[in-house]
């Protein structure tokens, strides 16, 4: 009688372990991508805070202006590394925009800003800075005996020009 129990036992765990393996694997799987995520946000977060506060920004040339930013959060502040925070993040990837409340209209819409570079430089700021990954960061799943697409994630951070709310 002992025997059968033990086959028993043995018999429920050889099919129980494939559905914990892959809970483990998914667990995991799923804090990697929270991670990054969470890193993603946290480098963008570092560009639109450096950005909004900067004074004196030539809107006309925000290419070159921003690379700096770009630069320093993607390394980490260390300006000779070589390697980025995240694995394969390049400056190119990142989009900075600008964007001001339409008061024209009387609904706090956003429209996005671009400057009149040939009549002022002078002119009225943009109210907000938006900084995104437009095409995604993207991550691939790794799941054994699986080829799963890789998932883009895509955050994306608005603060107010001149500070953060």
């Amino acid at each position: 009688m002992r025997v059968r129990r033990r086959g028993a036992a043995m018999l429920e765990t050889v099919m129980w372990l494939p559905m914990l393996v892959s809970l483990l694997f998914g667990m995991v799987e799923l804090a990697r991508v929270s991670y990054t995520y969470y890193t993603l946000h946290k480098i963008l977060y570092a560009i639109a805070s450096d950005v909004g506060h900067r004074s004196g920004i030539d809107f006309c040339n925000a290419d070159t202006n921003f690379d700096t930013a770009k630069n320093f959060a993607l390394r980490g502040g260390i300006e000779d590394a070589t390697d980025t925070i995240v694995p394969n993040l390049v400056a190119d990837q990142i989009a900075i925009g600008f964007e001001r409340v339409d008061t024209t209209s009387g609904a706090a819409a956003i429209i996005e800003y671009t400057p009149d570079c040939a009549a002022t430089a002078n002119g009225p700021g943009p109210d907000y800075i938006t900084v995104s990954i437009p095409d995604g960061y993207p991550i691939r799943l790794v799941f054994p005996a699986l080829l799963l697409d890789p998932i883009p994630l895509r955050p994306t951070i608005r603060i107010p020009f001149g500070g953060v709310s």
